[in-house]
């Protein structure tokens, strides 16, 4: 309240029962940047976690936003938008499999390839690094157990969308419940320096392997080069066919000859079937490009 007794109107924010053409210009808004398709039931989803950044930038309602966002293409505001919008839940070693399976099988398989340059990975949508980190300490363990000699090193590509996932995941470093969940003490001893009670950081050698880059998976993937294998895992769910389909396509063209494909457990090829072949991993799928 003013001095004058006068209160300052406060922005409206957005409600539950939001107007259905403002929500539809924000789902196609959301599509447009970054590929996610919103249900048609996912209103109050919008509004749980769009309302303090309609807040913090004094905007009324949901459309002022999307006026906003279009204005600017590369702005901060899309960024927050974009970040509030995408799942970034990950942990270490998620569904333990992909992780065995490269140890075991794959990273020695590639190394009998006649090639001189470095096995090469990509982690598309890496979120907040766990899953690039935890490739990095499968080829470090690997080593370890003599199952993959020195003479070809090991390249790891990090990409997401959102620049707050890349700082996180470049500062390498992570709360206590975020190091105990999915990793053993002895990962935690062998691969981590613990700063504090609560921090720990991923070790130097861990971090060495992997190269972050920002990158839409709408966008081209050329710059990137070519891959033995690609993790793109609880990712595809958030997209039409057509643009799964899309990006499916274009991961197997990232593929070097035979490469796999990793994707996420409750995901499959849909139209894109005919670019690869199963490959039976027990108890997972992975996918070899033809």
């Amino acid at each position: 309240m003013t001095d004058s007794g006068f209160t300052a109107p406060q922005p409206r924010l957005v409600s539950p029962t939001m107007d259905s053409g403002e929500f539809e210009s924000f789902r196609q808004f959301l599509q447009d940047a970054c590929g996610i398709h919103l249900a048609e039931n996912k209103q109050y989803l919008v509004t749980t976690r769009i309302r303090k950044i309609l807040q913090d930038n004094k905007l009324e309602s949901l459309s002022a936003l999307v006026d906003q966002l279009r204005r600017s293409r590369h702005s901060k505001l899309r960024e927050q938008v974009v970040d509030a919008m995408t799942t970034n839940e990950t942990f270490w070693f998620r569904d333990v499999h992909p992780y065995d399976y490269l140890q075991s099988t794959l990273l020695a398989e590639i190394q009998q390839k006649p090639e001189s340059g470095p096995i090469r990975i990509w982690s598309a949508a890496c979120s907040s690094g766990q899953e690039p980190y935890s490739i990095s300490m499968t080829v470090e363990e690997s080593r370890r157990l003599n199952r993959l000699s020195s003479a070809r090193p090991v390249e790891i590509v990090a990409t997401d969308l959102s620049a707050s996932m890349l700082q996180q995941a470049q500062a390498a470093e992570y709360d206590k419940m975020s190091v105990l969940r999915g990793l053993s003490s002895e990962r935690r001893e062998m691969f981590f320096d613990q700063l504090s009670d609560e921090v720990w950081r991923v070790k130097p050698f861990v971090r060495s392997r992997v190269q972050f880059r920002s990158l839409n998976l709408l966008d081209s993937y050329g710059g990137l080069g070519r891959f033995d294998v690609i993790f793109c895992r609880n990712v595809l769910i958030y997209f039409t066919g057509e643009l799964k389909q899309n990006i499916l396509q274009r991961l197997h063209a990232s593929l070097k000859p035979n490469g796999v494909l990793v994707l996420g457990s409750s995901e499959g090829l849909g139209g894109a079937s005919d670019l690869f072949e199963m490959v039976h991993c027990k108890p997972g799928i992975m996918y070899r490009a033809r």
